[in-house]
């Protein structure tokens, strides 16, 4: 049985997952591609570089977009392994100050990203030319976080605008590892228990504890760890990928053949700690 197990000691985000998946052996031309299906391609770019991360190489996966605040260069875009800085948060503390090995300080406004409700996303993935497995893969995804933000502010989920998910880089990064898993055409997956990390991240609501609000309650029913990090380990990308697409949890790499790994870096560098996630495909 063909298994993916997602061994994230060091939490997951959608980056640091489309990292992991590429890095096995897909082509980032087969991603690009794909993406394209969607019909949004002028508003990014993709790029890939390999990283160092305490002594483990591995595969930085970045969304570029262009900044019109900022004269119209490139700006990274990190998936949100973050301590929030600006005070333009618009997605429930998910986009966080750049601290991390592109030593580029701007905590710019994000307001040009564009800002996709939760049926303007929905839409956008029912009428793209993607498989019908990667648009389903996807909506689920797209669900489970509209769902923890609805909850969360108390609204109802059509009416839920979002800022996080909707900008760009978010919509890349969800297809993006729909894209990978449906490629992978695995029969199971596995992951380790979920570590948070700790410590406190400011949002637009002001100074909440780890996880994020958003985060927790799209954790639910799923296995945590607990390891000594002070920081936002899990984002909730990362969180509603692990609800999605995990069969079951095991603190131990699962008995099989392993052909192919992969390793994804975070934004963050830790001192003592790889912020990396890992990934293994093999035979059950």
């Amino acid at each position: 049985m063909r298994t993916l197990y997602i061994d994230c000691f060091s939490g997951i985000s959608g980056d640091m997952t489309i990292g992991a998946l590429l890095d096995t052996g897909i082509s980032i031309k087969f991603l690009e591609e794909e993406l394209f299906k969607l019909g949004i391609h002028q508003e990014y770019e993709l790029k890939t570089e390999r990283v160092n991360k305490n002594g483990i190489s591995s595969l930085k996966f970045d969304v570029l977009f262009d900044d019109h605040h900022e004269h119209g260069h490139h700006h990274h875009h990190h998936d949100h392994n973050h301590v929030q800085e600006h005070d333009h948060a618009h997605d429930h503390g998910h986009h966080h100050e750049h601290e991390h090995n592109h030593q580029h300080d701007h905590h710019h406004i994000h307001d040009h990203h564009h800002h996709r409700t939760y049926k303007d996303i929905v839409e956008l993935i029912a009428n793209s030319e993607l498989s019908d497995s990667v648009k389903e893969i996807s909506q689920k995804i797209f669900r489970v976080i509209g769902e923890a933000e609805a909850k969360i502010h108390g609204m109802d989920l059509e009416k839920v605008h979002f800022h996080e998910v909707g900008a760009i880089d978010s919509i890349i990064d969800i297809v993006g590892t729909a894209i990978l898993i449906d490629k992978l055409a695995v029969n199971q997956i596995i992951a380790s228990p979920v570590p948070t990390g700790s410590g406190r991240i400011k949002i637009d609501h002001g100074i909440y504890p780890v996880p994020a609000p958003a985060t927790l309650e799209i954790l639910k029913n799923v296995p945590l760890q607990n390891i000594d990090v002070t920081a936002e380990l899990t984002t909730p990308t990362g969180a509603a990928i692990i609800k999605v697409l995990v069969d079951e949890f095991s603190q131990s790499v699962p008995s099989m053949k392993i052909n192919q790994t992969g390793y994804g870096a975070g934004t963050k560098t830790f001192r003592e700690h790889p912020n990396v996630l890992r990934v293994m495909l093999g035979d059950f």
